[in-house]
């Protein structure tokens, strides 16, 4: 049968929840991931500081699609998209040496689903110092990184060197540092606290940066004051109004704004100073920017690299291509839909009925998120 073949580009929240979504639809339906699991990134946090072995987070795509009879999986990377020629480009993944190095794949619709990496605001050199939160590699340096802290600490016997490496910073105050942040405050003070015998592991200092005034800056102000407090509960030294502005092998250097009496509403802060943390470890959990993809797919991308989608997802220039996740940037009620997995995934699912709708050559349908809480 000559059935209309639809690619997703990603194995994420977004591309997983569409390829689910498209069981028994009238298409042939392939999706490309550069990995051949799909990974629950909210628990990634977990991974990185010893809690979850990897395994736990980490599912194979060919495994939760196995009853799909229309769907195929292949591992690569897709680094071209061709809208009009409606072609995309596989190369090889990066776990692997060959795979489809040039291998073309065409289709009659394309869900792109590449998601986000690390944004590092300029500064690429930062990126071998303080390592990202994205992927499973990831999560295992930061294990890595951490529990060597600990050890080369128990070794050193110079008290000024010591306090260095066991001191952490995490720069961004966004869900994912407040999770980090949390989640190494409780095992220094809790898992670790009798398993050395020279150094208290509870006496870590651990520092969480960020530039702006709040942490969780999309979240209500209830939440935002909460997430505060658990943290001081733990230990966390919470800074806020700092910019990081420099990382380097013994520390980080922040601008800071400095406290003002609001004694006038919009009062503005008063000269910046610098501060100075040193620390063994940094861990970054603050810019993202989405895939290089988008930036093929439309050149009215925001500074992040997000693409302004339709209504019902797709690209207003290409009806057939549908954009969701990170990837894309999407409005409604005056206010962006936020980039977390319960978006990701209802935007995955209205992509794939959409697609569906039109393969049957009805009209598509707006999406709309809806926030359960």
């Amino acid at each position: 049968m000559n059935l209309p073949r639809v690619v997703i580009l990603g194995g994420g929240f977004g591309g997983l929840h569409a390829a689910r979504a498209l069981a028994g639809a009238a298409a042939q339906v392939t999706l490309v991931d550069r990995h051949n699991y799909h990974l629950f990134q909210p628990l990634l946090y977990q991974v990185a500081t010893a809690s979850l072995s990897p395994g736990d987070v980490a599912s194979p795509i060919r495994w939760i699609l196995r009853r799909q009879k229309n769907v195929e999986v292949l591992l690569g990377n897709a680094h071209e998209i061709d809208p009009a020629g409606r072609r995309v480009l596989i190369g090889p993944s990066p776990a692997e040496r060959g795979g489809y190095d040039g291998a073309t794949i065409p289709y009659d619709y394309l869900i792109v689903a590449t998601g986000a990496a690390h944004a590092y605001f300029g500064h690429p050199e930062w990126a071998e110092r303080a390592p990202g939160l994205k992927t499973l590699d990831d999560a295992l340096e930061m294990r890595r990184r951490v529990l060597l802290a600990f050890e080369a600490a128990e070794r050193e016997t110079d008290a000024v060197r010591q306090q260095r490496l066991l001191t952490f910073v995490i720069v961004g105050g966004g869900p994912t540092g407040v999770e980090l942040a949390g989640a190494l405050a409780e095992i220094a003070r809790l898992t670790l606290r009798h398993d050395f015998r020279r150094i208290r592991p509870e006496s870590a200092r651990i520092v969480l940066v960020e530039g702006g005034p709040h942490l969780l800056a999309p979240f209500a102000d209830p939440l935002r004051a909460s997430a505060r407090q658990a943290l001081v509960r733990l230990g966390v030294e919470v800074r806020t109004d700092a910019v990081v502005v420099g990382i380097d092998a013994d520390g980080v250097t922040c601008r800071v704004h400095p406290a003002v009496a609001q004694t006038v509403p919009g009062t503005a802060p008063t000269a910046e100073t610098t501060e100075r943390i040193e620390a063994a470890t940094v861990l970054w959990a603050a810019g993202v920017a989405a895939s290089p993809l988008g930036r093929q797919l439309s050149t009215a991308c925001d500074r992040a690299g997000r693409v302004p989608v339709s209504p019902d997802l797709s690209l207003p220039d290409h009806p057939e291509v549908f954009v969701v996740g990170d990837l894309a940037t999407v409005t409604q009620d005056g206010k962006p839909v936020p980039g977390i997995a319960p978006a990701a995934i209802q935007a995955g699912r209205a992509a794939a009925r959409n697609v569906a709708r039109a393969v049957r050559g009805l009209p598509t349908q707006r999406f709309r998120y809806r926030d359960k809480g």
